[in-house]
Order: C-alpha cells, then sequence, then structure tokens
C-alpha cells in the first residue's frame, strides 16, 4: 500500500517523483489518499486514471495531487490509464464540496467525472487559465428556445469552449437531439460508447452535447456554458446516495471553476430564486389558461370530479377528443382529511401527513382525533390513479391507466413525458397537492399543474379542482406566472426557517438495533433540531435540521462509514425533497 504520508521515491528507485491518489473505493476510510511514486516521464497529473497495489489487489485509483517531497519507501504506480485527466484542480474543488455535501466517498463523486470506458485520447490543448465567477442566468419560458439554445451553443463553440445541454430524463434528451437536427450535436446518454464519446466532446469543446442528469458532473472546457431544462424537476435530482442535484452542483461549478449556467423553465425552484439570478422572461403566459372549479361549498363525501368536470369530459367525448385526468400518486388514496371540517389530517407531534390510520410513519406518535376541530371521521384525500379510474370507469364507461388505449386516461408525473397532448386535462385534487406534509408542497403543486396545463392541446382547457380558490398556487396558475407565488413562498420559508433559509437532511439506517443509533446522532447534530426516530427498530429514519449543517455533515462522514463497516444500510439524503 502507499504511504499515508506526504510525497516520496518509490521503493527501490531515485528517480521517481510522487502523487497522491484515492482509491475507486466506495469507502470514507480512503477519502485522504495514499502517495505512491512514478516515473516523471509518464503522464500522471491531477485527474490521471491509475492502478495502484492495495491491500494486496491492484484497484483503479484518481491522482488528486502531484509532489516530490524527500519521503522514501513509496510503492510506484503500477500503471496509467491512458493519457487523459478526467478532472482539473478546479473541477477537483466543485468534487470535493460534492462528497461533502451529500455524504458521499469522494471516489463516489470522482468516478462519476469520468466517462463509463476509458477516456479518448485528446489532441486538444487544456485550459490553464485561472476560472473567474462565472454567470447564473434564469429564462422563464414556457418551452425549450430551440434556435437561442443553438445560438448559445454556437457562440460558445467560437470561443473554444464546452456547451452541455442538460434534460430530465432520457426520452426528452432524445426528443430534443432529434429536433435540432444536426450531427454537430452529441448524445449524453445511450450506450458506453455514446456517453464516452460524448465526454470526449465536452472536454475538448469541439462539439455541444445533449445530456441528461448525469452529465453535470462531467468535465468541461472553459469558457463552458450549460443550460439546464426544468430545475425543479424531481428527476433532476439523484433519489439514492449520493442524492446529488444538477441545481445545486452546478450552481457551486459557477464559482470554483467559472462557467455560465442558463436555467430554461415556467416554475424555477424556490432555491433558485433565492440566489437572485439574472431573469429573462417570455412575454405574455407561460402556461396556457387555467380554469378552476370551486368545490368550497361542496359537502363532503361528493364524488372526485365535479359535475362542472364531469360536463367538460363528457362534452370533449362527444367530440372524440382525448382527456387526460391527473392523480397525485399510483395507487389509490395518499391520505385523508377531516370530516367536520375538510383539514387535511396531520401529525399531532411533526406535522406529517399519515399514511397509516393510527400512527405517523415519520415519528411514530399516535394521530389521535383533528388537530382542528377534534373530529374523529375522516375521508380519503388525493386521487390515487385506482381510485379515478374506477369513477371515470362509472361516469363515461371507459377509462385507464396512462397510456391505456381509452379516449380517458389516469396518469401521474412520470407520464408527463410522453410527448401526447389532450383536449382536456384535470388536475381533480390540487388540495391533495398543496396541502401535503412537506414544506415544498405548494412549490410542487404549482410546478405540476404548470406542466398539465402545457399538455392542453390548443384550443382545448385545463380544469382545477380546489377548494381554496384563494391560495396563492391558484392565483398563479390562474395568471399564468410565478412570480408573486415566489414572493410569497420565499416570505413564508423566511417567517418558518425552512430552506433556503435553514438546511434539511434525512438519515435512514436499515439493521438489527438501528434505533440505538439515536444518542450518536444527537451527538454530532449539535444545535440542530433532530427528529425521530421514526419507523421500525430495524429500520429507523431521522430528519435534521439547522441554519448550517456543514459541520454536521463531516462529522456523519466517520461514523457513516462505522455504520456500514458493522453491517448496517444508511442512505443519507441531503435537502430531501419528501420528509
Amino acid at each position: 500500500m502507499g504511504g499515508d504520508r506526504r510525497g516520496g521515491r518509490a521503493e527501490g528507485s531515485g528517480t521517481l517523483t510522487a502523487a497522491r491518489v484515492v482509491p475507486d473505493v466506495p469507502s470514507f476510510s480512503v477519502d485522504g489518499g495514499f502517495w505512491y511514486g512514478f516515473d516523471p516521464e509518464d503522464p500522471v497529473t491531477v485527474g490521471s486514471l491509475v492502478r495502484v497495489p492495495l491491500g494486496g489487489r491492484r484497484v483503479r485509483g484518481f491522482v488528486v495531487e502531484v509532489g516530490n517531497p524527500p519521503v522514501e519507501s513509496l510503492k510506484p504506480i503500477a500503471g496509467v490509464s491512458g493519457a487523459t485527466p478526467i478532472f482539473d484542480p478546479p473541477h477537483l474543488e466543485s468534487l470535493r464540496w460534492a462528497a461533502i455535501h451529500y455524504v458521499a466517498p469522494l471516489a463516489t463523486l470522482l468516478g462519476r467525472a469520468g466517462p463509463p470506458n476509458l477516456p479518448p485520447r485528446s489532441s486538444v490543448e487544456p485550459t490553464r487559465h485561472a476560472p473567474v465567477d462565472g454567470s447564473v442566468e434564469v429564462w422563464l419560458t414556457p418551452s425549450l428556445p430551440r434556435a437561442a439554445v443553438t445560438d448559445l451553443a454556437r457562440e460558445t463553440a467560437t470561443r473554444g469552449g464546452s456547451f452541455l445541454l442538460v434534460l430530465p430524463t432520457v426520452a426528452e434528451a432524445a426528443a430534443v437531439l432529434e429536433t435540432l437536427g444536426s450531427d454537430d450535436w452529441f448524445a449524453g446518454f445511450g450506450t458506453d460508447a455514446e456517453l464516452t464519446r460524448a465526454w470526449g466532446a465536452l472536454r475538448d469543446g469541439r462539439h455541444p452535447v445533449v445530456g441528461t442528469p448525469r452529465c453535470a458532473a462531467w468535465r468541461l472546457r472553459r469558457p463552458a456554458r450549460v443550460v439546464v431544462v426544468e430545475e425543479s424537476r424531481r428527476a433532476m435530482k439523484d433519489r439514492q446516495t449520493p442524492t446529488i442535484a444538477v441545481r445545486d452542483l452546478l450552481m457551486h461549478r459557477v464559482h470554483t471553476e467559472g462557467i455560465d449556467v442558463v436555467f430554461v423553465g415556467p416554475t424555477p425552484s424556490i432555491d433558485l430564486v433565492s440566489a437572485h439570478p439574472s431573469v429573462r422572461r417570455a412575454p405574455g403566459r407561460l402556461w396556457p389558461p387555467v380554469e378552476v372549479v370551486d368545490r368550497s361549498r361542496e359537502p363532503p363525501g361528493l364524488p372526485l370530479l365535479s359535475e362542472t368536470v364531469v360536463r367538460a369530459v363528457r362534452a370533449t367525448l362527444r367530440r372524440s377528443g382525448r382527456v387526460f385526468v391527473y392523480a397525485h400518486r399510483r395507487g389509490y388514496a395518499a391520505a385523508s382529511r377531516c370530516v367536520a371540517c375538510r383539514t387535511t389530517r396531520r401529525c399531532p407531534s411533526c406535522g406529517s401527513r399519515p399514511d397509516h390510520p393510527d400512527r405517523c410513519t415519520r415519528c411514530d406518535r399516535p394521530m389521535g382525533p383533528c388537530t382542528r376541530c377534534g373530529g374523529e371521521r375522516f375521508e380519503p384525500l388525493g386521487a390515487g390513479v385506482g381510485r379515478l379510474v374506477e369513477e371515470c370507469r362509472r361516469l363515461f364507461g371507459e377509462a385507464g391507466a396512462y397510456p391505456a388505449d381509452s379516449r380517458v386516461t389516469v396518469g401521474t408525473e412520470r407520464d408527463l413525458v410522453a410527448p401526447d397532448l389532450f383536449e382536456l386535462v384535470v388536475l381533480a385534487d390540487l388540495d391533495g397537492l398543496v396541502y401535503g406534509s412537506n414544506y415544498r408542497a405548494a412549490e410542487e403543486a404549482l410546478r405540476i399543474g404548470a406542466r398539465l396545463a402545457l399538455k392542453v392541446r390548443q384550443g382545448g382547457r385545463m380544469q382545477v379542482q380546489t377548494s381554496h380558490p384563494s391560495h396563492p398556487v391558484v392565483t398563479a396558475l390562474r395568471k399564468g406566472d410565478p412570480t408573486p407565488f415566489h414572493r410569497t413562498e420565499l416570505e413564508e420559508r423566511r417567517r418558518h426557517g425552512f430552506p433556503p433559509f435553514s438546511q434539511i437532511l434525512t438519515l435512514e439506517i436499515r439493521g438489527e438495533g438501528a434505533a440505538d443509533q439515536h444518542p450518536r446522532i444527537v451527538e454530532v447534530a449539535g444545535r440542530a433540531t433532530v427528529l425521530g426516530p421514526a419507523g421500525e427498530p430495524d429500520r429507523s429514519r431521522w430528519l435534521i435540521q439547522g441554519r448550517d449543517l456543514t459541520g454536521l455533515r463531516v462529522a456523519l462522514r466517520d461514523l457513516v462509514q462505522r455504520w456500514r463497516d458493522g453491517g448496517f444500510t444508511v442512505r443519507v439524503d441531503a435537502d430531501p425533497l419528501d420528509l
């Protein structure tokens, strides 16, 4: 094994310099790297991929530092995997930040900087200038302005820089790549060979690339520009550890690497708005008109679809039109509300919306009666796919879960990726979105409502059912403008101390005795608020909130490694979308 001290000569030679290498092992214990010797004639620099001896075997590693201090007896690097480094020092700084922020081994982040295959050889000289702060711009627009993006790509190419267009899913990236209609664009998705080819294009700045969130960590040739479509979408954040968000990683790269980022879409996230970026707004409405169906005066227990919506669906079917009904989730129902006062049922301890009728799944406390009026009768809240399909079949004689062969289809957000447009789009229960248990619920409701409105065919209509027609989300949907909502929501979050005015992290531990780890978590959390454990003794979950959790993130690295070495499965979600 290489030395864990700085620099030196290799065993048996006085001509070798040294490199500090982080082995490609998903463990916090190797984050500091180890020093190995190498021949000065070898193409070893920061970012090089190498093979090194480690614990009796040879593993891949990433060079993070090169030096030549007078220390003896270092084992030599066993081999260099090509002459192309996959990151440079400014890029390495961004990756180190991400490793800390997302509580992930550094090797995991370094691996994401490179292509799936060995990096292709480059004939382009690397950029050497020290980066300065880049820029952040927001384009408020209902769809991707392809002509403007093409002009940006062309302008970036004339300066010799990289251009990357990031979309949430492979399907959307493929559709955009097809409409661009040019052989100059490379696909940052598909086979390993295609991904490696696109990675090389970005590194050299020779071709623009259309990719998915995984490309956000790739090496860029400066001056670089990245355009991100709908950064607020859930697909723009990894669900598995490390839970990297495209927006946050790129915002950091703006400062450490000097890249320029343009965020495109009709509903930017509150986190992005809070950074006060430069804004360019398309004229007029950002999405088609929305009809609000007020159900505030209707008695409880009525069908999911109001008479107004039923008439609209039947009229659409008579014209042989297609109808899309939005459901919050798969399954039957999402939650419940009090029959007496129509208040969404919440946990009296932590405010979570329950998935279980008797005990909270977040903090495991008894639910009890309605926290507002004391009522003990509750009705289902939220339109699950199964419940809506059942009602639509009864009312219209046909319906199915999208993409069923039916004129009436019921679907969730994952179905909105398809290019289909509809004569009528119905958001059956906006309240179930707006009044969810997450502090992001209202923001999510507006984003989904805008996406649904953009699924309406020219000359069609969209209807939104709600019992709270004066809510800021409803007002924004009516106006086709998210800006007033952003101002209201930012002030609300400031008042309650929610992100972006604080930080939240969730921690889940699975294994025998998981709940017994609570004292250790409280100890490393310091002054931060710790809620939990929720769940079962062998599968427990904590929510940690504080103004700045950087110290906690650093302390968790050693603790998470000890848990994993002890047989626990640990998941850390930085900036969780769901609580």
